[in-house]
């Protein structure tokens, strides 16, 4: 097992935000309620029990039944759905969006780091119960992000022509999907469990929320995972007074735009609109504006006046669906929700969302870095090992990495710093004389210095170069080490497909070992070697 400590902050895979918020910068701290540690989650537990309604955990428990109605779900997760009816239980929840076949490899990632979280509260908190939670990105409406994975440097895409929430689109011409995916997976129990597993998530069920959950649920249903749509009526109407208040006060627009300002130093993930609703019915999700009085539905010929829309908010609260402003109170209303856990992304917008939160008097959760890992091969551990390379070393960038590599490799030193600090030095000589003279001559010596400094970091480049060409061998099998490693010079997790793993290793191993290895609170990349 690897020794090297590459912390989230050092990886250089993170915005400054997210690495002065892991460093818990003063300038950031009135943008979150409390530190991801084990131990303000006792504050946070108090907090959620004071001003989560009874009344919600039956709504939400009997929502959930239904939604798992069709599904054979196990022990573990049947007795979660049941305990979010008790007043001591609570969720802590991650979101994803309902990519093919999972997407990227981190999807595995935040929906482990949600379960391990559960159990090490667990131990710390024996008297309270905590539930797994993966929130499906069912209202979604941008196919394009999610119609497609990587599979063996190829993508297996999904044609289709569909608009609205993504979660109700049928699962029509995934059967053609299927039979590319299944020819490339090739031969043995890996494959054939990888093609058993995408068929029945994607050929056996009529929209793309049920596939989702069909899968999520097989992969980790013995863990107690929950899964929950919030495309949900009953769900909705617990929701409704915010959105009316939306609707009437525009509270959500007002309350952010005050917190921007605290961000300007960042780049801002998202800005609010006036209204952060879309209105959904069948295969529609549009906007809703407020122009002249009325409510109009973007890009349809719809209006409602404000009695109209109330109206139809009270009998048909399903058809209003949260933005990306608004969705995380959606949550955190219908949910006895500690802590969300997600990517660098996600935590950037929540950053923007506390003071809609204390507006509302809804307690704003915890918000957690999901785990991020590197996985790797015994076979590439070992090289990682022949070529005297650690694991802070593969997350150099690659140009860093190869101008370290020939620094130690060559048998002279390739920086000229002390000459230039000489020939700095002897032109403190010739500048004492110049300033006893005629001024220009100054100019005449500093041009002088400039241009012999340029003419040194010159030579050194070249010498660089040079010695890059005599190890070219070795250069070259560090860059297609982390090429391997870092496809496209990227996170792994970004890039690849759990089914690649899966097919060389197994689900078993693969699951069991990220599980094992996975610590939430540890603000650390994960090496795996498999």
């Amino acid at each position: 097992m690897p020794s090297d400590c590459i912390t989230y902050q050092n990886s250089g895979y993170f915005s400054k935000l997210i690495v002065d918020y892991l460093d818990q910068k003063e300038n950031l701290k009135p943008l979150y309620n409390r530190f991801p540690t084990i131990e303000n989650f006792k504050l946070q537990i108090a907090e959620k029990e004071q001003n989560f309604p009874v009344s919600n955990r039956t709504i939400l428990a009997d929502a959930l039944q239904k939604q798992y109605a069709n599904f054979k779900i196990s022990d573990a997760t049947a007795t979660n759905v049941e305990a979010l009816k008790s007043e001591n239980t609570f969720t802590i929840t991650t979101g994803h969006q309902l990519n093919l076949f999972t997407g990227p490899l981190y999807f595995l990632y935040k929906i482990i780091s949600v379960i391990n979280l559960c159990k090490d509260l667990k131990k710390q908190y024996p008297n309270y119960h905590f539930v797994p939670v993966y929130w499906m990105a069912t209202e979604d409406h941008d196919f394009e992000e999610i119609n497609y994975f990587n599979f063996k440097s190829k993508k297996i895409h999904w044609e289709k022509d569909a608009k609205g929430p993504v979660g109700r689109f049928d699962t029509k011409g995934l059967q053609e999907v299927f039979d590319v995916f299944s020819l490339d997976l090739g031969l043995g129990e890996n494959a054939n469990y990888l093609r058993n597993l995408f068929e029945k998530a994607y050929t056996q069920h009529e929209n793309l929320a049920d596939a989702t959950r069909y899968l999520a649920n097989e992969l980790f249903k013995e863990d107690g995972l929950v899964i929950i749509d919030g495309d949900d009526s009953s769900l909705k109407r617990i929701f409704s007074p915010y959105v009316k208040d939306e609707l009437e006060q525009q509270s959500s627009f007002t309350q952010v735009e005050k917190t921007i300002p605290l961000l300007k130093e960042y780049n801002v993930q998202v800005n609010p609109r006036e209204i952060n609703l879309f209105y959904i019915h069948d295969n529609l999700r549009e906007r809703i504006v407020f122009e002249n009085g009325h409510y109009l539905i973007n890009n349809t010929g719809l209006s409602f006046s404000k009695s109209e829309i109330l109206t139809e908010l009270e009998n048909y609260p399903e058809r209003f669906s949260p933005n990306v402003i608004l969705r995380p109170l959606y949550q955190e209303v219908i949910l006895p929700n500690l802590c969300y856990i997600g990517g660098g992304g996600e935590l950037a917008y929540w950053l923007e969302l506390k003071s809609n939160f204390e507006h509302q008097n809804v307690t704003f959760p915890i918000l957690l870095l999901r785990n991020s890992a590197v996985i790797a091969t015994e076979k590439q551990n070992q090289k990682i090992a022949k070529l005297n390379l650690n694991w802070n070393d593969l997350f150099l960038k690659q140009e860093v990495l190869k101008n370290k590599e020939i620094q130690s490799l060559s048998q002279f030193t390739i920086d000229f710093t002390p000459q230039k600090e000489h020939l700095k030095k002897q032109f403190e000589a010739l500048y004492q004389i110049a300033n006893q003279t005629d001024q220009s001559f100054v100019g005449a010596v500093a041009a002088q210095e400039k241009k012999q400094l340029k003419g040194l970091e010159n030579l050194e480049k070249r010498l660089l170069k040079a010695e890059k060409r005599i190890h070219q061998e070795k250069l070259s099998q560090i860059v297609a080490l982390q090429n391997q490693l870092f496809p496209g010079q990227s996170l792994q997790e970004r890039k690849l497909n759990f089914s690649e793993i899966v097919l060389e290793f197994g689900i078993t191993t693969v699951l069991n070992t990220l599980k094992a290895r996975f610590n939430p609170l540890s603000n650390e990349f994960t090496v795996v070697i498999l």
